[in-house]
C-alpha cells in the first residue's frame, strides 16, 4: 500500500466555507497521526524485533531465499511464492517511483542510505507481524485461509474491540478510499504521456461535452475498472495467479531499465554513492544542514514503500499453505529487502545518477535544481529515463505506474475482503462481497475523473491508525513469533522439515494447527 508523495501536513492552500474547514481538520489529522511518534515506533520496532530475533534478516538470508522459491498451493491456500506476490503487489506502488523521489527532493540524497537502515530493520518486523499471521489462522465458510492483524488481535489478545476497530479502519481504507487515488495516478500518467503526441489525438478540444482529458480519464477508469473486476470476482486464487505472473515481470522490467540508466552514467556512480553516504550523515558541503530531514524522510519513505508494520503484509501471508508458520514470515521478511533494496532503490539510482531531481533549502529555495519548474515525484524518474533514451520517459512511466498501481488495487481488494469477512463473523456473506466489489470497482472509476487530494488524506489516516494499531499489538505479542523462529531453526538442525505444534510450544487459541486428539 503506498500512501501520497505530499508532503504532509504542509504546502496546502486553504480554501473558503466548508470543504476548506473539513480540509484543514484532516490535514491536522493526519499531521497528529503520521508525527514523529509514529516514525520513532515503527524506527524503534524494527531495532526490537531485530535484536530480539537475533537479526534473523541476516542469518537467515539463504534460508528466506530459498523458501521463496519452495511451496505449493492447496485447495484452502495459496503457494508460499503467490503470498509473496499478493503481499508485494500491496507493497509495490506508486510510492516506489513518485515516494522515493519527494523523500530525495525534500531530504536530499542521504535519505536514501536512510531508507536502507529502515528497509534492513523492517525486515524483522514483517517476519513477526507475518509469522503471528500464520499461526493464529483459520478457514473461512468456503474452506479458503484467512488471517491478518484483526485475526491475531482477537486470539491472541483476547481484546474483540481492538480487532474491530483494526477490521473496519482496513475496510475503509482500502476497500473505499486508496483504490481510486491508483486509479486517479494511471489516468494522469497516460494523459500525460499522450499530451503533445499523436497516439491520443488533440486533448485541447471537448468530447461529448467535457474537457478532452476528462474524457479520456472517464474511459480509463471504465476500461480499468473492467479489468480489476476480471480478477477479484474470479477469488483469492484468481487474484494469487495474477499476481505471480504480473508482479516479477513489472519489477525486473523497472529494475532492468534503472540498471540501463546506471550503465549509461557509470562514470558517475562512484560520486553518486559518495553523495548518499556523506549527505546521510550530514557531511556533505551542499546536503549538511539536512541531517535531521535525510533522517526523517528516508525512515519516513522506507515505513511507507516497504509497509513493515503496518499490518497489510499479514493478510497475504496467512493465505500461504506451509507447513510451519516461519516459512512464511521468512518469505515476507524477504519481500522487505526486494521492496526497498531493488525497487526503491532503483528509482533512486535513476533520478541520482542522471543528476535529474531537485533538492528544497528548508530555510527557501532550492539547493540543488537540475529541473526547474519540475515538482518532486514521478517526474524526475521520467527525466532520468529521457536522458539516456529521450522520449521514452513519459511512456515508460505511464506503463510502470499502471502495473504498479492495478496490482496494488488488486492487494487493496484482498486486505478488505479478509477484514469484511472478520467483519461478518468471520463468515463470507456473498451479497456483502458483491456489494464490496461493486464499490472498489465504482471507487476506481470515480477517482479516475475527480482531484485524489481528499482521498489520500483520508487514505492516508486510515493507514495510519491501522499502523498505530498492528505495531503496538505485535509488540505486545511478539513471543509466540520468536517461540516459533527458535522451534523452526532447532528443527532445521535436526534436518527435518519443520512442522508446527502449538500445544507443545505452549502457544494458546492457534487452533487451526492444533492436531486432532
Amino acid at each position: 500500500m503506498q500512501v501520497s508523495c505530499r508532503l504532509r501536513g504542509g504546502g496546502r492552500s486553504h480554501r473558503s466555507g466548508s470543504r476548506g474547514h473539513v480540509d484543514t481538520v484532516l490535514s491536522a489529522l493526519n499531521g497528529l497521526i503520521w508525527s514523529k511518534a509514529l516514525i520513532a515506533l515503527c524506527l524503534g520496532a524494527g531495532l526490537w524485533f531485530s535484536f530480539r530475533t537475533r537479526f534473523m534478516q541476516v542469518r537467515g538470508f539463504v534460508e528466506m531465499t530459498r523458501l521463496t522459491f519452495s511451496g505449493k498451493s492447496s485447495n484452502a491456500g495459496v503457494s508460499s511464492f503467490q503470498a509473496l506476490a499478493m503481499s508485494m503487489a500491496g507493497r509495490i506502488g506508486i510510492g516506489n517511483i513518485a515516494g522515493v523521489a519527494t523523500a530525495i527532493a525534500f531530504g536530499g540524497p542521504g535519505a536514501v542510505f536512510w531508507m536502507w537502515v529502515m528497509g534492513f530493520l523492517g525486515a524483522s518486523t514483517s517476519f513477526v507481524e507475518c509469522t503471528l499471521a500464520q499461526i493464529y489462522k483459520e478457514k473461512d465458510a468456503e474452506g479458503r485461509y484467512r488471517g491478518g492483524p484483526a485475526y491475531y488481535i482477537e486470539k491472541a489478545m483476547g481484546l474483540k474491540w481492538y480487532a474491530l476497530a483494526f477490521a473496519f479502519a482496513t475496510l475503509i481504507a482500502a476497500g473505499l478510499l486508496m483504490p481510486g487515488v491508483q486509479a486517479n495516478a494511471i489516468a494522469d500518467s497516460i494523459v500525460n504521456a499522450c499530451r503533445g503526441g499523436s497516439v491520443c489525438g488533440d486533448l485541447s478540444g471537448e468530447i461529448l461535452g467535457m474537457p478532452a482529458a476528462t474524457a479520456l480519464k472517464a474511459g480509463i477508469g471504465v476500461t480499468v475498472a473492467a479489468m480489476l473486476a476480471v480478477v477479484i470476482f474470479g477469488g483469492v486464487k484468481r487474484i494469487a495467479r495474477f499476481a505471480e505472473t504480473v508482479v516479477p515481470f513489472m519489477a525486473i522490467a523497472y529494475i532492468l531499465t534503472a540498471v540501463v540508466v546506471m550503465v549509461a552514467n557509470i562514470d558517475f556512480l562512484p560520486t553518486m554513492f559518495r553523495i548518499i553516504f556523506e549527505s546521510a550523515f550530514g557531511a556533505h558541503a551542499a546536503f549538511g544542514a539536512m541531517l535531521g530531514l535525510a533522517v526523517e524522510w528516508g525512515v519516513k519513505r522506507g515505513i511507507y514503500a516497504n509497509e513493515a508494520g503496518q499490518g497489510t503484509g499479514p493478510h497475504a501471508a496467512a493465505a500461504a499453505e506451509v507447513s510451519h508458520p516461519a516459512k512464511q514470515g521468512y518469505v515476507q521478511a524477504w519481500a522487505i529487502y526486494f521492496d526497498t533494496m531493488l525497487i526503491c532503490t532503483s528509482t533512486a539510482f535513476l533520478v541520482l545518477a542522471t543528476g535529474m531531481y531537485n533538492v528544497v533549502n528548508p530555510a527557501g529555495g532550492m539547493l540543488h535544481e537540475a529541473l526547474p519548474g519540475v515538482q518532486a515525484g514521478a517526474g524526475f524518474a521520467q527525466a532520468g529515463i529521457d536522458s539516456i533514451l529521450p522520449g521514452w520517459g513519459a511512456g515508460f512511466l505511464a506503463v510502470a505506474l499502471f502495473f504498479f498501481a492495478f496490482t496494488t488495487m488488486l492487494a487493496y481488494y484482498y486486505m478488505a475482503e479478509t477484514n469484511l469477512t472478520y467483519l461478518n463473523n468471520h463468515v463470507s456473506r456473498p451479497g456483502r462481497t458483491l456489494l464490496l466489489r461493486l464499490a472498489i470497482t465504482g471507487m476506481v472509476i470515480f477517482g479516475a475523473v475527480r482531484s485524489a487530494e481528499m482521498a489520500w488524506m483520508l487514505g492516508d489516516i486510515g493507514v495510519g491508525v491501522m499502523a498505530w494499531l498492528n505495531i503496538v499489538a505485535i509488540l505486545i505479542l511478539q513471543k509466540p513469533a520468536l517461540q516459533a523462529l527458535r522451534d523452526y531453526e532447532q528443527q532445521k538442525k535436526q534436518g527435518l522439515d519443520p512442522t508446527f505444534d502449538p500445544d507443545r510450544l505452549g502457544i494458546r487459541n492457534a487452533d487451526f494447527w492444533r492436531k486432532a486428539p
